[in-house]
């Protein structure tokens, strides 16, 4: 995948909330150690992988308002090849 960008948008603002899923996991341990509830676990694994789900869609759309955007705006059409065809690989990894 062609990962030049004009300019790499910032993520540094999901941070926070990746550190809070950090703590979410560091919880789902300590459930599993004090061999708790399978329910409450596994409610909890779903929070904490939605939680990341919404980060990665917010990173891909940065990625699509601004890697994306530049090369369609640009005149290189190889260029614009490898968006589309990067785009494609992520969406496979998507499911």
């Amino acid at each position: 995948m062609d990962k030049d960008c004009h300019q790499h948008p910032s993520h540094k603002q999901d941070l926070p909330r990746l550190n809070r899923i950090s703590g979410q996991i560091e919880g789902i341990k300590r459930m599993i150690e004090e061999n708790r509830y399978c329910g409450d676990i596994l409610i909890q694994l779903r929070a904490a992988r939605a939680a990341l789900r919404n980060i990665e869609l917010q990173i891909l759309d940065r990625h699509l308002s601004t890697c994306v955007t530049d090369a369609f705006l640009g005149d290189n059409l190889e260029a614009k090849k490898q968006k589309v065809d990067e785009i494609r690989e992520l969406i496979k990894r998507f499911d």
